[in-house]
């Protein structure tokens, strides 16, 4: 069973390497790199969440020959979603189980503009979720590097707009903390419709990044859905 993951906004392939570490004996575990950080730094970001969608689905192809699950934390729920509408539609493939965690339902819209803000004011966003380390944040110069990767991926998330009626057919785990001050679990709840298949929600404490808090629940979690299935 391969697991792919997807990072948050602003947040790199190397986020998910502890659940990496924690499956690699039981799953194949890949995550996503988005252009614009890290070792692909030097490519412009894709501010549009449907063509980075069809991007990363067009590179999972390749690796359909096996049963596949997904993983996204935050812009990356979201982006699993669609990238799942993108595999079962154009290749035919439906995941094992698609996991979308800290992330409100497509179908609840709240207009957003943290991208449309000076820097301080995306710095000031990623403190009230705790999302950056503070490492990060007082070094000036990882933050020019991080801020254009900051900005184009809320430019994507926060201009996203589901198709009305979206739905997939993979099951769905919707994870969120009980503490989150951009997703309520009314909100993590309203995944449900949203699946054709079974739907299950799971609440813990915490913040924004509860899955610093929870990893070992979470890992858990993950392995038995997924070796179940």
């Amino acid at each position: 069973m391969r697991l792919v993951c997807l990072p948050h906004a602003g947040g790199s392939a190397s986020f998910y390497f502890p659940l990496s570490q924690a499956l690699s004996d039981r799953l194949d575990v890949m995550a996503i790199q988005y252009p614009g950080r890290q070792d692909r730094r030097r490519e412009p970001c894709i501010e549009d969440i449907g063509e980075l969608a069809r991007a990363i689905a067009a590179e999972l192809e390749p690796r359909l020959d096996r049963p596949m699950a997904l993983f996204g934390h935050s812009m990356g729920a979201t982006l699993a979603f669609e990238v799942t509408r993108v595999l079962e539609r154009t290749y035919h493939f439906t995941p094992a189980h698609v996991f979308v965690s800290g992330r409100r339902a497509p179908s609840v819209h709240r207009e957003e503009t943290v991208h449309l803000r000076g820097d301080d004011g995306i710095l000031r966003e990623m403190l009230a979720l705790q999302g950056t380390d503070a490492g990060v944040l007082a070094d000036e110069e990882l933050l020019r590097m991080a801020l254009p990767a900051l900005r184009g991926d809320y430019r994507a998330i926060e201009t996203y707009r589901a198709e009305p009626g979206a739905v997939v057919t993979a099951p769905v785990t919707a994870l969120t903390g009980d503490s989150d001050p951009r997703v309520s679990i009314g909100d993590a709840e309203a995944w449900r419709p949203h699946t054709e298949g079974r739907f299950d929600l799971r609440v813990f404490t915490g913040g924004h990044f509860f899955l610093a808090q929870h990893q070992k629940e979470i890992t858990e979690l993950v392995a038995r859905q997924l070796l179940a299935s």
